[in-house]
């Protein structure tokens, strides 16, 4: 990937207001320096493009090491600068699992050598994700990948004794549990949402109890213990009022939503399509107001992807044996643009805390900061003023399972820098270069 000064011409920050951006050295100018000495750079015309910082995703799965099938560090990194991302939170549920320090590391590594998004690795709360012994937290908290968020997502800490010396064990290091919750007694066999619908298309339901008995337990032993938590992929109505009331109480908790379950519902199900399958599932219109509701009022702090591609066989296939998991990483901003932007709930400014700032923050990683002079620059130049039917070719990892093809979005990413560097370019990803395609080949020979 080339190496560049950039000169962005006219952009608009969230604020509103247009200026010029240098990008040099990694660093950002803004403002009327921003042309001092900026002869020699590209131009690039913003007029009508927003600026904004970086994104940020917590929760991505990029499947290696174990399933390159459905993806690698590289591929998805590729998918996080499509979709304007330059940081991403790599999960745990891999092969071996990331419960080691060795394991952390080599994700750390992949991502270095990928180039397209800083891979910031979650570390397993137990022991391959089997929910009866801690994992090496303490030793992946001390590694170079210096894990702060350590989740067990695509299974729930069931057991609350180990969930409450999980809490009790980051706190040491200024930690996070991030928690799928999802009782498993209350969801053996489910296949999608609970409701009338379920009972009409014979699929076992996933009763919005089960997401929220756990929610309510987990902010509890939260409170107890003084820990962080977050809770990953809130999606019902229950969810938001129980997390509402966690944060008046004063517990350190914070909680994602998907853009999917800000947008879809589970009517999609009735077709049997199995790119609508995901756990936690889709679920009613009254879930998915109260959960636009509850971004917009801060009560859910960010947007998370769950990134979650999968080979064609997977879900080309019949319902009840497909995977659960859509892609979202190329999606996300227009999805947030449709459900929360052009419906007023929230700006602009408000998109980069919850898509920037905030994740940063929860995963304590030195990125999503404003736009401004001397920031980095990792920066995402969006244009919300076109609007075309999601499509195949918007896709740039392995994943093709995206429940929006079809389906006319607003707004393209354009432009994304990481650390200076342009990985997407006027719409285009920029290939690898050399030196990181040598330096990836070295790490897959150990």
């Amino acid at each position: 990937m080339s190496r560049e000064r950039f000169l962005i011409e006219g952009a608009t920050l969230v604020d509103g207001q247009a200026t010029d951006i240098l990008v040099d050295d990694g660093f950002l100018t803004v403002g009327p320096d921003a042309r001092d000495g900026a002869a020699d750079a590209t131009r690039i015309d913003a007029a009508g493009l927003i600026a904004l910082p970086g994104l940020v995703d917590l929760h991505t799965h990029l499947r290696e090491p174990g399933f390159e099938q459905s993806e690698t560090v590289l591929t998805g990194t590729r998918a996080a600068a499509a979709g304007g991302y330059t940081t991403v939170f790599a999960m745990a549920n891999t092969s071996p699992v990331a419960d080691t320090a060795g394991v952390v590391e080599q994700e750390l590594s992949l991502g270095r050598a990928a180039g397209y998004a800083t891979v910031q690795p979650i570390g397993a709360v137990t022991v391959g994700l089997a929910g009866e012994r801690l994992a090496e937290l303490g030793a992946m908290a001390a590694s170079r990948a210096k894990v702060r968020v350590f989740s067990d997502d695509g299974v729930c800490v069931a057991d609350p004794l180990l969930m409450r010396r999980a809490l009790e064990y980051v706190k040491a290091f200024d930690g996070v549990i991030a928690q799928h919750a999802q009782e498993p007694r209350l969801t053996a066999g489910a296949q999608m949402n609970e409701g009338a619908l379920s009972g009409t298309l014979g699929l076992p339901g996933w009763p919005a109890v089960a997401e929220e008995s756990i929610i309510a337990r987990d902010v509890l032993l939260a409170e107890h213990v003084g820990s962080r938590l977050h809770v990953c992929h809130v999606s019902t109505a229950g969810s938001v009022d129980i997390v509402r009331w966690a944060k008046a109480r004063g517990i350190d908790v914070t909680a994602e939503v998907t853009p999917h379950h800000l947008l879809l519902t589970e009517d999609l199900v009735a077709g049997y399509d199995a790119r609508y399958k995901v756990n936690p599932p889709l679920r009613r219109a009254d879930d998915v107001q109260a959960l636009r509701e509850g971004l917009a009022d801060g009560t859910i702090d960010i947007v998370a992807t769950d990134h979650a591609p999968h080979p064609i066989e997977a879900k080309d296939c019949e319902w009840d044996a497909a995977a659960n998991g859509m892609v979202g990483l190329e999606s996300a901003l227009s999805v947030v643009q449709k459900a929360m932007v052009d419906t007023e709930l929230l700006s602009w400014t408000d998109v980069a805390r919850v898509m920037s700032a905030i994740p940063a923050s929860i995963g304590r990683v030195d990125a999503g900061a404003p736009v401004a002079s001397g920031s980095r620059a990792d920066l995402t130049l969006y244009d919300p003023g076109v609007s075309e039917v999601f499509a195949t070719d918007r896709l740039a990892g392995k994943g093709v399972n995206s429940p929006y093809l079809g389906i006319d979005l607003p707004g393209r990413v354009r432009w994304t820098f990481h650390g200076g560097t342009a990985t997407l370019r006027d719409g285009a990803l920029i290939e690898i270069d050399d030196a990181a395609a040598r330096a990836r080949e070295e790490l897959a020979r150990g």
